[in-house]
């Protein structure tokens, strides 16, 4: 990747895009540095470092870089517009309209961008106003205040709610049109890119906190092997994911030969690459999204402190189980992550419609009879993979989770507990840095290749 960066870099246009990329990029994280008015930022960034674990905050606040806890203009980051992608694509597998509209090339695809990204402002207010009722009723400091300046009713509450929730909002839309100057100028996936700039930007406290912990006098003793350890074990998830990102399964594809007057057509040997992991993240975010809600319903219901009926022991019950650092919670997240990926490939994978597409140019798989046979083939290799990239997705996922209770079970080592995320963010990470490796490499081929006149 280094050596790639490199020789992109010496190229002059290629260089101009990477300049403007990371122009982009510090223009937005230069925004998750302005706060909104009529907010405590202190006591909010106090609550949520105390309060989040394991529910929709904590989740938000790790895709914005931070900036959700201090309530700057970029808090809601990429969330809305990944959530309104989210459900464009379930409702373009589910209606036929949106259907017709993804295959028109592309008119059809700035359509249907067009109502994603409307979908995302719609998103960011009914977010925007939820969070502020987060903010007012929930998120209080030490004494007891709310974390808002004015929650007494009258004008002042009114306009410091229409401010903030103009703020959130028009930080979501200047983010989409961001990541839209990225792609028609820069390098890279817009979205994708500010993504990794959000959650790389929180790698420098996290790894200033491991290392303080392992050197300080107080804590030395007990986390002097545990945190190399971790860093270790972090080196050892990024080899396996940039692994299990390359790997493919590739289906042998022959074309039969054929005569159109005096020329001879086809005879060539091919294959279609099936890859391991091709949902990439999108089923952790699908699972992460449904874990989260008893969690965040806690947020506005609080547990019973002290439970006197079935009832309110079922409730407590019910968010123990849900509780991020449980054993309970972190099987059913695996079986989660393992459904969403098969019904994401579902939705991207059509074997009947591949293969009727290999009969119509005379091509199929050798061995295997056109028509329905090469359609079962086809399911019985995507069903094996998809099982595959599921399993490794999960234990992308679990592993984290499963350590971090590790240490503070078994070692009483609790400061390491908020690393039970960070398979995820690497993940994403991994996935973004190998996406706009692959973009570059393109970009040079393009312009080594000689043209036809050369």
């Amino acid at each position: 990747m280094f050596q790639v960066m490199k020789n992109a870099w010496k190229v002059k246009e290629i260089r101009q895009k990477i300049l403007y990329t990371v122009l982009i990029l510090i223009i937005f994280r230069l925004g998750c540095a302005i706060m909104a008015p009529f907010v405590d930022t202190a006591a909010l960034s106090t609550w949520v470092a105390e309060n989040s674990e394991g529910n929709i905050i904590s989740y938000m606040n790790m895709l914005s870089g931070g900036a959700l806890s201090r309530a700057t203009i970029f808090s809601l980051s990429i969330s809305p517009y990944i959530n309104a992608q989210i459900i464009m694509q379930l409702l373009t597998y589910a209606l036929p309209p949106l259907e017709r509209l993804s295959k028109e090339g592309e008119e059809g695809r700035k359509k249907i961008n067009f109502i994603s990204t409307v979908l995302a402002l719609v998103i960011a207010v009914f977010t925007s106003f939820a969070y502020y009722l987060t903010m007012k009723n929930t998120m209080r400091t030490a004494d007891g205040k709310s974390v808002l300046e004015y929650t007494n009713g009258g004008f002042e509450e009114i306009f410091s709610m229409i401010c903030i929730m103009f703020i959130f909002v028009a930080g979501a839309s200047l983010i989409i049109w961001l990541g839209g100057l990225i792609d028609e100028k820069g390098i890279g996936n817009g979205i994708s890119m500010i993504l990794l700039a959000g959650i790389i930007s929180r790698y420098p406290v996290t790894i200033y906190n491991l290392i303080k912990l392992m050197i300080s006098e107080d804590t030395r003793a007990d986390y002097v092997f545990a945190v190399p350890l971790v860093f270790v074990l972090y080196i050892a998830i990024i080899v396996f994911i940039v692994f299990m990102n390359n790997a493919e399964r590739r289906i042998p594809i022959q074309y039969a030969k054929r005569v159109i007057g005096r020329k001879q057509y086809g005879g060539q040997n091919t294959h279609i690459p099936i890859k391991v992991c091709m949902s990439g993240v999108l089923p952790i975010i699908f699972a992460m999204s449904f874990m989260q809600l008893p969690s965040t319903i806690e947020l506005f219901v609080p547990r019973y402190d002290y439970p006197n009926g079935f009832g309110q022991k079922f409730y407590n019950g019910f968010l123990d189980f849900f509780n991020s650092q449980s054993i309970g919670y972190a099987i059913l997240y695996f079986l989660l992550i393992i459904g969403f990926n098969y019904f994401y490939v579902s939705m991207q994978y059509n074997p009947t419609e591949i293969a009727n597409n290999l009969r119509q140019n005379n091509g199929g798989i050798p061995g295997i009879r056109p028509g329905k046979p090469t359609s079962d083939f086809i399911q019985r290799v995507l069903s094996k993979i998809t099982l595959f990239g599921a399993f490794f997705l999960g234990i992308i996922a679990v592993f984290p989770i499963l350590f971090s209770k590790l240490m503070t079970d078994a070692f009483g080592l609790a400061q390491l507990s908020t690393i039970s995320m960070g398979g995820t963010s690497i993940l994403i990470v991994v996935s973004v840095a190998l996406e706009t490796t692959r973009t570059l490499e393109s970009q040079m081929m393009m312009r080594h290749h000689k043209g036809f006149l050369e």
